[in-house]
C-alpha cells in the first residue's frame, strides 16, 4: 500500500483503521475463542488511533515526515501477526514517518 497523498487521505486512512477496530470488536462479541488473541492490544490500539484521528481533525497533529514512528508502533510490532489490518497501520505509520506520497 502506498503512502497517503495528502492530509485528507491520511485522515481517511486513520478513520478506516478506527472502523477496522470497531469491526473486529463486533466480531469478537460472537466468538469468545478469538477474543484471547485480540484482547491484549485492542483497547490500547483503539485509544491511540482515536487520539491520532482527533489530533488530525482538530489541527493538533504534528511530526509528519520527520522520520519518527507513531505512538502505536511498539504495540503494533509486539502484536503484528495478530492484527488483521496490519498493512493499513503500516501505511499510516509510513506516511507519518516519510511524508506524503509524491
Amino acid at each position: 500500500m502506498k503512502r497517503a497523498k495528502d492530509m485528507n487521505a491520511l485522515i481517511d486512512l486513520v478513520h478506516e483503521a478506527v472502523y477496522e477496530v470497531d469491526e473486529l470488536r463486533a466480531c469478537l462479541e460472537h466468538d469468545d475463542d478469538e477474543a484471547a488473541t485480540y484482547t491484549p492490544y485492542l483497547d490500547q490500539l483503539d485509544a491511540m488511533l482515536r487520539a491520532l484521528h482527533e489530533s488530525m481533525i482538530s489541527g493538533r497533529y504534528s511530526g509528519l515526515g520527520q522520520g519518527e514512528d507513531l505512538e502505536f508502533m511498539p504495540l503494533f510490532k509486539k502484536h503484528e501477526r495478530d492484527i488483521p489490518f496490519r498493512e493499513l497501520l503500516r501505511t499510516i505509520n509510513a506516511t507519518h514517518r516519510e511524508g506524503f506520497e509524491p
